[in-house]
């Protein structure tokens, strides 16, 4: 598959997507959404991946949603607003129900679509001095990726309320005190952080992390009592059990 806005590696069992526009920060462009949507949906139905990276390449994660190419979008006729709306949730919902743990790997700017974005994630490594922030109020633009609900779920809505109606972005160490993101490392660290989390990852079950995921994600969005009903009746097929308990065994 051939890409214009992002790059798809691999490394073994890690897949790596690169957001490659650079000279823009890596801005959300509707092509970039599109090529996004679809390597994900390959990457989702591959059995020999087991974990996802997604950074930016060059100074940026991502500025957030291209406002410009949005506006000539509009005119020209090639995209419509709509459909980069109706793809950034149709990304949320594979990133979400992909059985591959996705990790999101941010640095410098980190803003409004792209703060939607990075909440996508299963798991979020930040550089210490990024800056990640809601815009949506500066340029007059309601959320429709997440923001208003995602937020306050991860911060608590004081902290959300005070990112949204300043607009002023906190730095990745203060993303990663009030809960924002995992971890927060110095910028030279980050790729390799991120790449030590795969591998973490990578030791353990890859049946049954795909499983947890499942029942995390359904569970908060119920309450504790229909939660543990989930899980009670949850019901799926783990077939590397045997491989680990033997690995087990053959180390003790």
């Amino acid at each position: 598959m051939t890409y214009q806005d992002i790059i798809v590696e691999r490394q073994a069992a890690i897949a790596i997507i690169s957001l490659n526009r650079p000279a823009t920060l890596n801005a959300l462009s509707p092509n970039m959404i599109r090529e996004l949507k679809t390597a994900l949906q390959i990457i989702s139905g591959d059995e020999s991946c087991k974990v996802l990276l997604v950074k930016g390449a060059g100074r940026a994660f991502s500025a957030g949603v291209d406002l410009k190419a949005m506006n000539e979008s509009l005119v020209g006729g090639q995209f419509t607003a709509d459909e980069i709306l109706q793809d950034g949730n149709q990304i949320a919902r594979i990133l979400r129900t992909m059985p591959q743990p996705a990790i999101a790997l941010v640095h410098g700017h980190c803003y409004t679509g792209a703060t939607e974005l990075m909440m996508f994630f299963d798991l979020i490594i930040a550089a210490e001095d990024a800056k990640i922030g809601d815009t949506h109020a500066k340029w007059g633009i309601l959320p429709k990726w997440g923001m208003s609900q995602r937020l306050p779920r991860l911060v608590g809505v004081l902290k959300a309320k005070e990112m949204s109606f300043t607009c002023k972005p906190i730095s990745g160490k203060e993303a990663e005190r009030i809960g924002l993101v995992n971890k927060s490392v110095p910028l030279e660290e980050l790729e390799k952080t991120g790449i030590e989390m795969a591998n973490d990852i990578l030791q353990n079950s890859a049946q049954t992390i795909a499983a947890i995921k499942h029942l995390y994600n359904e569970g908060m969005d119920v309450s504790l009592v229909e939660g543990l009903k989930i899980e009670s009746n949850y019901i799926t097929q783990i077939t590397d059990r045997t491989e680990f308990l033997r690995a087990f065994e053959k180390n003790k």
